[in-house]
């Protein structure tokens, strides 16, 4: 099965700074196959053979194990195998960019909160952009000049954020096409 770990908090401001070469390394010593990184973000494509119970929440646990033996770092991981990002793709309108004109980002949820009741929790004006919930994620687009307007600054001070990780739609889009790929070895 193909999988994509999603690093929350790594190689932001000057903080949890972690080499990706380094980190390929400690995926591939934790028995991860055809690992790959994509951007210094904290995102790796990787491949896993194993039969496991709960995949997704035993492996996040290897590598959480793992990151912090060879970094000293507490850095929670999140995994998503192929047909869980596909979901996300696949509910993603094809006209979302994150350029000069709209932000639009995914923000992938952990189980805690993976619930359509999450964009009650969220400091966001829908009425302000386009919010959708797919299961395992948040889908959110708004326009560059009405993001301030948004409540989006808001996000990192709310409850609800330490239970998701944020990638925008450029990215999660990158992380699908090298997921495929993976796929077709």
């Amino acid at each position: 099965m193909i999988y994509v770990a999603l690093l929350r908090g790594i190689n932001v401001g000057g903080n949890n700074k972690i080499n990706m070469k380094q980190l390929k390394e400690t995926f591939e010593q934790a028995g991860m196959l055809d690992v790959v990184t994509y951007i210094n973000s904290g995102n790796i494509i990787f491949a896993d053979h194993q039969e496991r119970l709960d995949a997704n929440a035993e492996i996040a646990q290897i590598l959480e194990q793992a990151i912090a033996a060879d970094f000293g770092l507490q850095i929670k991981v999140m995994v998503r195998n192929l047909d869980e990002v596909r979901t996300v793709i696949q509910a993603l309108p094809e006209e979302w960019t994150n350029d000069a004109a709209a932000k639009s980002d995914v923000m992938f949820l952990w189980d805690e909160v993976n619930d359509v009741s999450v964009l009650d929790k969220l400091p966001i004006k829908p009425e302000i952009g386009t919010l959708l919930y797919v299961p395992g994620a948040i889908l959110y687009s708004v326009s560059k000049e009405l993001v301030t307007q948004s409540g989006m600054n808001k996000l990192i001070g709310s409850k609800v954020y330490k239970y998701m990780t944020v990638r925008n739609v450029n990215t999660t889009r990158q992380i699908y096409k090298l997921m495929q790929a993976a796929a077709e070895k």
